[in-house]
């Protein structure tokens, strides 16, 4: 499951220094010739993938970018130093349009791959450069030229990191809007969600994720009962189940029967997604005595005879989301570690 996401940022590249009108001044030498330097070059705003952001959430906070201009000449034939490039990050898979023209800049996508997206300006001549036979004294300089400046779109088409399993009514849709900026409906009747909803997770700068918020599933999802196909169609592209269970439902369900209910569903599915990540979230603790929640929830755990992360938590009243977050952060970020170190080694190997 896709969804473009989207953000518009300033680009501005460093002007070009100034070139400079001097003249050589030494003692016993009254008419020395010119000796001014040019300008550095202004410096360039490049946008380069990285595997390891998944979203654009951080061009929220940060939509300007700007590279240093270039120094000016000085005398004694001194030329003036460039601006630094500014680099900014973008996940893999992002496309870069021109605001004002709607012209594609390029698409990034491979890991590093680099995209020049504002050029600095020149840097300007001094006045060594207009020195002739006839004019052996050239006050003539010229100015550095202005860097480029643009409004860029960022266009990234993401593909759902997190899939939340679940019967209509375990508390999805509030676990979403409790985690990230997503506003899916929330109801008290079944089937509220009857599209799939998409949020961005942020945990900290360039560490993110998506969550998707699909509708609930039934009995007899596996043979179209319900919204059961679409659901599961979508929760086979996630790369880690939360798996979540309201604990005290109003129709006194069993929270372990509904369990085995959607792991019956998964495997007549597609017995693979069975093999898949997928961590338990008993919702709705607050419903509980907060004395009872520890044992309560052990009680449910041992019974399923669950192996797997699990968490007690309240979507309603954010007890423990946050924990749940990091706790997917971290899955991710070891997922990213690990594939690293395997590419690491499959091209040691081969250069052997």
């Amino acid at each position: 499951m896709k969804f473009v996401d989207e953000a518009i940022i300033k680009v501005l590249a460093g002007n070009g220094g100034d070139g400079c009108a001097s003249f050589r001044r030494e003692k016993f030498i009254p008419y020395g010739g010119p000796n001014g330097g040019d300008g550095g070059d202004g410096g360039n705003v490049w946008m380069v993938a990285d595997e390891g952001l998944n979203t654009l959430v951080d061009f929220r906070h940060q939509r300007q970018f700007k590279a240093p201009r270039g120094q000016n000449g000085m005398g004694s034939d001194m030329y003036g130093r460039g601006g630094e490039d500014t680099t900014v990050r973008v996940p893999v898979g992002t496309s870069v349009v021109n605001l004002d023209t709607d012209e594609l800049i390029g698409d990034l996508t491979v890991h590093g791959q680099r995209l020049l997206v504002a050029k600095g300006g020149k840097g300007g001549l001094g006045n060594i450069h207009f020195k002739s036979s006839t004019n052996r004294a050239p006050r003539r300089f010229t100015r550095g030229t202005p860097g480029e400046t643009r409004e860029l779109k960022l266009e990234l088409k993401v593909l759902a990191d997190v899939g939340l399993l679940g019967f209509p009514n375990a508390g999805k849709s509030t676990f979403i809007r409790a985690v990230s900026a997503a506003t899916p409906r929330v109801a008290d009747y079944p089937f509220t969600t009857l599209q799939p909803h998409l949020g961005v997770v942020s945990v900290g700068p360039s560490q993110s994720f998506v969550v998707a918020d699909i509708p609930g599933l039934i009995e007899g999802a596996a043979e179209g009962a319900g919204l059961g196909i679409q659901f599961l169609k979508h929760v086979s592209r996630t790369r880690l189940l939360l798996h979540l269970v309201d604990v005290a439902p109003l129709d006194g369900a069993d929270p372990v029967a509904q369990v085995r209910i959607i792991e019956a569903e998964l495997r007549r599915h597609d017995p693979a997604l069975l093999e898949r990540p997928r961590w338990l979230l008993l919702n709705k603790v607050d419903l509980w005595a907060p004395g009872e929640r520890a044992a309560k929830a052990q009680a449910i755990i041992r019974r399923l005879g669950w192996d797997a992360r699990w968490f007690a938590i309240s979507a309603a009243e954010r007890v423990a989301t946050r924990d749940v977050c990091l706790a997917v952060q971290q899955f991710f970020d070891e997922r990213h570690e690990q594939a690293a170190e395997a590419a690491a080694g499959s091209d040691g190997e081969s250069s052997a």
